[in-house]
C-alpha cells in the first residue's frame, strides 16, 4: 500500500481487525520512510459495478461518492458514522448481488432515497432537493405535502 502522505510503496501493517459489522478488514499502516501512521479498509468486492448516467454516459460505481452523497445530506444531523456506513454497505451488497454489472443513476438514487427516508426526514429532503432538482420553494412545498399522511 503506498502511503498517502510521500508516496513510498513499502508501508507496514501494525494492526488488523475486522470493522464492527464485519463488512470489512480495518488496517492501521506505518510508513518507514516518512514515519506517518493512516488506516486502510479492505472490502470484498463481489463484481465490477458499472453507473450509467442519465446523458448515457458511463461510469465505474465509487463506494465512496455515495458515502459522500449520504454524509452531506445528513451533515448536522444525530446519526451517527457507524449508521451511514451500515446503510451503504447495505445498498452496496444488493447491488452486488443483484446480478447485474450496469446500474442506472436512478437505481442509486432511490436506494439513497428510500435508506434516507427510514433513518431521517430532514436528510431524506435534503438529498431529494438535490436528486430531484428542485427549483423553487414550491418544489420543496410539493415533496414535504406529499410526505405528510393524508387526513381521511
Amino acid at each position: 500500500m503506498r502511503c498517502p502522505f510521500c508516496g513510498n510503496d513499502d508501508t507496514q501493517v501494525k494492526d488488523s481487525r475486522p470493522t464492527e459489522d464485519n463488512s470489512a478488514i480495518r488496517r492501521r499502516r506505518f510508513c518507514p520512510k516518512c514515519g506517518a501512521r493512516f488506516t486502510t479498509f479492505e472490502r470484498v468486492q463481489l463484481r465490477e459495478l458499472t453507473v450509467v448516467k442519465r446523458d448515457g454516459h458511463r461510469e465505474p460505481f465509487d463506494r465512496d461518492k455515495l458515502v459522500r452523497s449520504m454524509r452531506l445530506a445528513l451533515q448536522k444531523r444525530a446519526v451517527d458514522e457507524d449508521r451511514i456506513e451500515r446503510m451503504v454497505n447495505a445498498m452496496v451488497r444488493r447491488l452486488e448481488t443483484s446480478g447485474e454489472t450496469d446500474i442506472a443513476s436512478e437505481t442509486v438514487g432511490e436506494m439513497v432515497m428510500q435508506q434516507l427516508a427510514t433513518v431521517d426526514l430532514v436528510g431524506y429532503i435534503r438529498y431529494a432537493s438535490v436528486y430531484k432538482n428542485f427549483r423553487e420553494v414550491n418544489d420543496f412545498n410539493e415533496f414535504i405535502e406529499a410526505l405528510r399522511p393524508s387526513e381521511t
